[in-house]
């Protein structure tokens, strides 16, 4: 496990093999048939525009999240996502009620600057996130421009990132464009949510 501290007391845990890279292969392959996979539009800037990715929400049953004028209500889980979210929490200590999957079909599909502050989530929340499939970098940079400190981290197929502390307090995160990459990448963000 690898970590890093953010101030004032955010963190990021990140374990580089969580999954072996067959296991995360499969398990793509597997969620990427097997998902109900929709594009949204969200309000950005004041107009209505379709997300730049595929996503799917599952989890316990009355488990819904509400981001950038979109209201979700969880499917219930399916069974390969229930057996990582019980993974998930074995390793990191925490507990997950569900799971905000995100389909990158390649480099033009990306997730904007970011913090997953929404009020469901509570004040500090941990928010795992395992990648399957491409490569793809995620910065951080902080909400104030006081700094011009800026963190990348390469997430790799098989790999789960934890957030936790006051991390979206006080930092964005992102998923940016890129030409470089073709290959399709699986974002499996679990969180906890209270009904």
């Amino acid at each position: 496990m690898e970590s890093i501290e953010f101030a004032p007391a955010g963190w990021i845990r990140l374990w580089p093999d969580f999954l072996s890279k067959q296991k995360a292969a499969a398990t793509f392959q597997q969620l990427a048939e097997s998902l109900a996979w929709e594009q949204h539009a969200i309000r950005l800037f004041g107009r209505m525009v379709n997300q730049p990715r595929l996503t799917a929400f599952y989890g316990e049953q009355g488990v819904s999240y509400q981001y950038s004028s979109l209201k979700l209500s969880a499917i219930e889980w399916s069974g390969p996502l229930l057996k990582l979210a019980c993974q998930v929490s074995d390793v990191t200590g925490e507990s997950f009620n569900s799971v905000l999957c995100n389909f990158y079909r390649d480099g033009q599909d990306s997730m904007g600057w970011h913090a997953d502050d929404e009020p469901e989530l509570g004040d500090n929340p941990v928010i795992a996130s395992v990648s399957l499939g491409a490569s793809r970098r995620f910065d951080l940079k902080p909400k104030s421009d006081a700094t011009d400190q800026k963190h990348s981290i390469w997430l790799e197929s098989g790999s789960c990132l934890l957030m936790g502390g006051d991390l979206q307090h006080h930092w964005l995160h992102q998923i940016p464009k890129t030409k470089r990459i073709h290959e399709p990448r699986i974002n499996l963000t679990f969180r906890w949510i209270p009904r």
